[in-house]
């Protein structure tokens, strides 16, 4: 399979994939953290948590975090506000002290549909120009790309 960039030796960073990777990411994600923003009040890390305890309730914060693919702190940070906000509730289980089950509130669940209102919109509007064929390469292709992402801790760097 033929590489991106044709040589090794000068590297174009608008050309590099995982540039316009980042950058789409980063615009995408922008756009919609400025809207979730002056909607709902709510930040990135936020917003994710009502979107995965929607889907899943009863999930403890560590869960919250593999699926968000955010950190602990900042999963920790958005709780609290979450919780203060009523949008969120933490229950302790009995046996382990430790360990709390997040689920949201009736506020919560309110926000969290009509997040999902704004989300729908928002893929409509990103595929609107693609054809569902367009669409299912993109998701195979992000789904090899995730995986292709492991292999980058075997890269040998010279000096």
């Amino acid at each position: 399979m033929s590489t991106l960039q044709s040589s090794s030796e000068n590297l174009v960073l608008e050309e590099f994939l995982p540039f316009q990777l980042s950058t789409l990411s980063y615009s995408v994600t922008n756009s919609i953290a400025t809207l979730y923003n002056n909607h709902f009040n709510l930040s990135i890390p936020e917003w994710r948590i009502i979107v995965v305890l929607g889907h899943t309730p009863d999930l403890s914060a560590i869960d919250v975090s593999k699926r968000t693919s955010m950190d602990k702190v900042a999963v920790s940070r958005a709780l609290n506000k979450l919780i203060t906000n009523k949008h969120v509730d933490r229950q302790f289980e009995t046996a382990d002290r430790r360990r709390s089950i997040l689920k949201l509130t009736e506020e919560g669940k309110h926000i969290h549909r009509r997040l999902t209102k704004v989300a729908v919109q928002i893929e409509q509007i990103l595929t609107e120009e693609l054809n569902e064929e367009e669409v299912s390469v993109i998701n195979k292709i992000f789904e090899k790309l995730a995986k292709r992402t492991e292999v980058f801790t075997e890269i040998h760097v010279e000096d």
